[in-house]
């Protein structure tokens, strides 16, 4: 409870007067006079008023808690996904299979030691039956006995043995007359086989009881890491170690953490979850990883702490390795070796740090991967690329602006485009690439369209309708590496980032997927227009918050979201953030060179079969545009006439078009935003940038982006001298 009169922020509030208040009127204040009793209606002041509400009735308050309590699953995930299902069945059979090889090819040894070991063990046998019979056991108590001069006490016991020994006696007797007749009867009777297994196993069993304990005879299989086993007083030690002054004191008082559940044993490691101290959050311990693997006494790469984004900033969830996660052994890829993929459904792409695997569907989204040089940025986009070759209607168009060639065993197998390097030819082949692929959007879009909405409930494409040939909705994925070159190219940069961004925003659902990758994830070279609407992010190590933010979405540096933490031995292992889920740290599968050659011409075996392989993987080479003798600039003064200095984009669009429908029509049919953009991507070119141009309409004055009449003119009469000088 609250005291609202002690609280200088919470005064109590009188109720009003129901009578009325002559505030002309005063009376000087008597000190010897009682204080006046409040009115009917009227509050004491001295009165002390709770604020906090009562606590509710232990029924109600049960109720309440059950009814947000978070049921746990009762099929573990794991079970219900029928690839780690399988892939868990799969490591049982290996593991029984290894065990059972490994004990058969050592077995010829286990049989000469124990064989070796078997006079000592027939002796020990021997010597402890003597032992039993004669009841030795009990000799410490007779001569305590007799140390004591206990005689009655010796006199019982030694009577209690003479009757042992009796029994035990006959018992051995009878033993020794049943094993030697029994001992006969397999050398007079049985069979040499019979004989030989029965002596082999007899051997056997005094070689094993002749075993020293500290030399055991079988060796293990396997060698299991051992790594400490979490507790509280670990936990609490490491938050310690990190320097927080919050943390340090709570702990100073007893506490420092507020466990919310059991420590538990979580995949290969250990889950610890609670509250951290008031004002300390989570994105404070991910800042101090480093200290916080020193103050467990573990690898960095075992230690990962997460926060929980449904919960409060200040609940932690950490989970602790027993291996490094970059040097676990990772479960064999599903993918690596057979099996073919529907782009439209999930795909396993890489595990989190308990192994699961993580999923991705290819289709509906626009992916950007970011990363700092030799982090694993080329082999992730290789991986998705894979995993869409593997699907025989996808349509791959590839480009290697690094020009090393890393995508080669995908582009020259599969892809309908490819290249490789950012020469002025390779420039000029992807960008009339690009321009196909915005053409091929728009056909899309209206095919979609026209489409019964039995069919297209939706308005996007389907696997069924990826399926129908006649259609042409099949999936197309692009993949960039090293895009900043298409964004930062002086003649065509505008252009590239235009049909990017119209990709990004409409493509996923007509069927198009931009995957693009980047190691300098900044607003030059990854426009924001495209980084702000790309549903998938990949983000391996980076530098700093910018970088982050620009890959993984804004603000995800302030939310505990922090690619920076990774290491430079953490390669492969990234932030993904897509598939409808909060951000998760993946490892990707790692496929080398060897590896995604051999899946892509297994892809390229299936497209063969279904005689879907054309362009580039097939040998045809795309048709350079003729010319059209068109000059855009000299068009540009026919619809613009000298009396009219300035003019908008928009409208010099729509003159155009009427001026040649077959050069320009399809310009005409864009929006208006679109139709400013697209020129001044044309005029880049030609060293022209549209500006500022203010029309009075009705009264107002509108800014749209224009042209200048008296540059393109200029323009135009440079080149008219070039020609003549030439």
């Amino acid at each position: 409870m609250t005291d609202v009169s002690r609280s200088p922020h919470l005064r109590p509030v009188p109720d009003p007067p129901t009578e009325p208040v002559n505030l002309r009127k005063t009376t000087a204040p008597d000190s010897d006079a009682p204080p006046p009793r409040p009115r009917v209606g009227e509050r004491d002041p001295d009165e002390v008023v709770m604020v906090d509400a009562p606590p509710p009735a232990n029924g109600t308050r049960f109720l309440d808690r059950i009814k947000t309590a978070r049921r746990r699953e009762v099929v573990p995930a794991w079970l219900r996904s029928p690839t780690e299902a399988r892939a868990a069945a799969r490591w049982v059979a290996q593991y029984a299979g290894h065990l059972a090889a490994y004990h058969a090819i050592r077995s010829p040894k286990y049989v000469g030691v124990l064989a070796l070991r078997s006079p000592v063990g027939a002796a020990r046998f021997l010597g402890g039956t003597l032992r039993w019979v004669s009841d030795a056991e009990a000799a410490p108590l007779r001569a305590a006995a007799v140390a004591s001069e206990d005689a009655a006490e010796y006199m019982m016991l030694t009577r209690k043995r003479d009757d042992r020994v009796r029994l035990r006696m006959t018992l051995a007797v009878l033993a020794a007359l049943i094993g030697l007749g029994a001992t006969l009867a397999l050398y007079v009777l049985a069979p040499m086989w019979v004989q030989v297994v029965s002596v082999t196993a007899l051997v056997l069993a005094m070689g094993a009881i002749g075993t020293p304990k500290d030399q055991p005879l079988i060796t293990r299989a396997v060698e299991i890491p051992k790594a400490q086993r979490l507790t509280s007083e670990i936990v609490l030690r490491a938050l310690g170690a990190l320097g927080i002054p919050a943390i340090t004191q709570a702990i100073g008082k007893g506490g420092g953490f507020a466990f919310t559940a059991p420590i538990t044993r979580d995949g290969p490691g250990w889950r610890a979850q609670g509250d951290l101290p008031y004002g300390v959050t989570v994105t404070d311990v991910i800042d101090r990883r480093d200290k916080l693997a020193s103050g467990l006494r573990r690898p960095l790469g075992c230690v990962w702490p997460e926060a929980v984004p449904e919960e409060h900033t200040g609940r932690l969830v950490l989970w602790v390795g027993d291996q490094d996660m970059s040097k676990a052994k990772q479960p064999a890829w599903p993918l690596a070796r057979s099996g073919a993929v529907d782009l439209f459904k999930p795909v396993a792409f890489g595990t989190d740090q308990r192994g699961r695997w993580v999923e991705l569907t290819l289709m509906y989204i626009a992916g950007v991967i970011g990363a700092i040089p030799r982090m694993g940025k080329t082999f992730l986009l290789r991986l998705l690329l894979l995993i869409a070759a593997l699907d025989v209607r996808a349509e791959l168009h590839t480009y290697d602006l690094k020009g090393t060639g890393d995508l080669d065993p995908v582009g020259d197998r599969v892809s309908y485009r490819h290249r490789a390097g950012d020469e002025d030819e390779d420039i000029e082949y992807a960008i009339r690439d690009l321009r196909e692929l915005r053409e091929e959007l728009r056909r899309r879009a209206k095919v979609i369209r026209s489409l019964p909405r039995d069919l297209c409930p939706e308005s996007k494409v389907t696997s069924e309708l990826a399926s129908k040939k006649s259609l042409g909705l099949h999936p197309i994925v692009v993949g960039v590496d090293e895009c900043q070159v298409w964004f930062e190219h002086d003649k065509y940069g505008a252009e590239f980032e235009e049909i990017c961004t119209d990709l990004v925003k409409r493509g996923p659902a007509t069927g198009i997927v931009l995957l693009l990758a980047t190691q300098r994830p900044d607003a030059k070279a990854l426009p924001t227009g495209i980084s702000a609407n790309a549903s998938a992010r990949f983000c391996l190590k980076v530098m700093g918050q910018l970088e982050n933010d620009m890959v993984l979405g804004t603000s995800s540096y302030k939310r505990g979201v922090r690619a920076t933490m990774f290491s430079w031995a953490d390669k492969g292992i990234h932030y993904f953030v897509g598939e409808g889920a909060d951000a998760r740290i993946v490892r990707a599968v790692y496929a080398d060179a060897m590896t995604a050659d051999t899946i892509a011409l297994r892809a390229r075996t299936a497209r063969e079969r279904a005689g879907l392989l054309n362009g580039h993987a097939a040998g045809e080479q795309p048709t350079k545009p003729e010319s059209t003798g068109v000059d855009l600039l000299a068009d540009i003064l026919a619809v613009v006439p000298a009396s009219e200095p300035k003019a908008w984009n928009e409208t010099v669009v729509d003159r155009l078009a009427e001026l040649r429908p077959e050069q320009y029509g399809a310009w005409a049919q864009m929006s208006g935003e679109e139709k400013t953009a697209h020129l001044t991507a044309q005029l880049k070119p030609h060293g022209i940038r549209p500006g500022q141009v203010a029309r009075r309409i009705e009264g107002k004055t509108i800014n749209q982006r224009g042209i200048t009449r008296a540059d393109v003119a200029a323009k135009v009469a440079e080149s008219s001298q070039t020609r003549d000088a030439g």
